[in-house]
């Protein structure tokens, strides 16, 4: 079966220096090391904030250390460390 669909061939083979490198490599090990949020999307928890107050939800969207939680008041951003599972 034919498609339209051409693989696009220009990146393959290409050199990269040697500070190219290392700074992907860099880059990845920091990404590896940074906070990761133990919560994943659609995880109903409790995010308890002196700023943004108590509220009851779940997890829609997730940044680095920073956690997305939709509840019936709107969305709410926590720091992964405020928030609780729910039982």
């Amino acid at each position: 079966m034919a498609t339209n669909d051409v693989q696009d061939l220009s990146g393959m083979g290409r050199p990269i220096s040697l500070a190219t490198a290392v700074a992907r490599g860099w880059e990845r090990a920091v990404g590896a090391l940074s906070p990761r949020s133990p919560y994943r999307i659609g995880d109903a928890v409790l995010g308890d904030d002196p700023f943004n107050g108590r509220h009851e939800g779940t997890v829609v969207s997730q940044e680095g250390a920073t956690v997305g939680v939709k509840t019936a008041r709107g969305l709410f951003f926590y720091d992964h460390r405020q928030l609780r599972r729910l039982d």
